[in-house]
């Protein structure tokens, strides 16, 4: 995996097939174009936060539910020739996308750490963060160190990708949804778990654990963004 598109959006709770249905008829498009993966995960834990949260990254109202999604490609070249092409793709203009797409935030990210485990996906826990971008290896240094812990407590993968192509938006984006500031990157990562059983009882262990409670986070925790997701589509 050498590049990431990563996207975050609201969907009206009763519109979950149709939007399963919908990604499930993009995924044969972005494929031909070159995508490895495509994963979408449907609200499952998502809590509300005091700063930011994933609610408030795109302005979800009380009837939605948000879905953390991500295509992967063989490199940067290929994702942003692969979106060139859906633009204009024909099939795209009768694909019906039961969301406002307005709220929808998404953006391009390079990879900077990808562990992998034994196990097939099940669960995921989705996490978004503002970090200077002088810290940088120091974020990388933490996140290897706790890729260590997440593997140990049953996770089968974890992601971290550093914002590359990340455009300002009318209405929602990364940068607000994080409060970010000039000189701060965002990072959007995820955690692959075999089952939500696996990974609340993982979670249990890790706070257990000496080697978290030796971290220091090199960027401000009050405005992490974190939930848990329940994939509905992994092609």
């Amino acid at each position: 995996m050498s590049y990431v598109q990563g996207f975050v959006l609201p969907v009206p709770a009763d519109k979950k097939e149709a939007y399963r249905k919908a990604a499930a008829d993009f995924s044969p498009i972005a494929k031909e174009f070159g995508a490895t993966r495509q994963v979408e995960a449907w609200g499952d834990d998502v809590p509300d936060g005091k700063l930011t949260d994933f609610k408030g990254a795109v302005k979800a109202k009380p009837d939605e539910v948000v879905v953390f999604s991500w295509i992967e490609f063989p490199s940067k070249e290929v994702a942003e020739t692969a979106h060139q092409k859906i633009m204009v793709d024909p099939r795209m203009k009768d694909m019906d996308m039961p969301f406002d797409g307005q709220r929808m935030i998404v953006a391009g990210f390079t990879p900077i750490l990808d562990e992998r485990n034994t196990g097939k996906t099940g669960y995921v826990d989705g996490f978004l963060a503002a970090v200077p971008a002088g810290n940088k290896q120091a974020y990388l240094d933490m996140a290897r160190k706790a890729a260590a812990v997440f593997k140990d407590c049953g996770a089968v993968r974890v992601v971290e990708t550093w914002g590359d192509n990340v455009p300002d938006g009318k209405v929602t984006d990364y940068k607000g949804a994080v409060k970010a500031t000039q000189d701060e990157r965002i990072v959007y990562s995820w955690v692959e778990w075999p089952s939500k059983q696996v990974r609340d009882e993982g979670w249990k262990k890790m706070m257990e654990d000496q080697r978290m409670k030796d971290h220091q986070m090199p960027f401000d925790g009050k405005r992490m963004i974190y939930g848990g997701f329940a994939p509905i589509l992994d092609v």
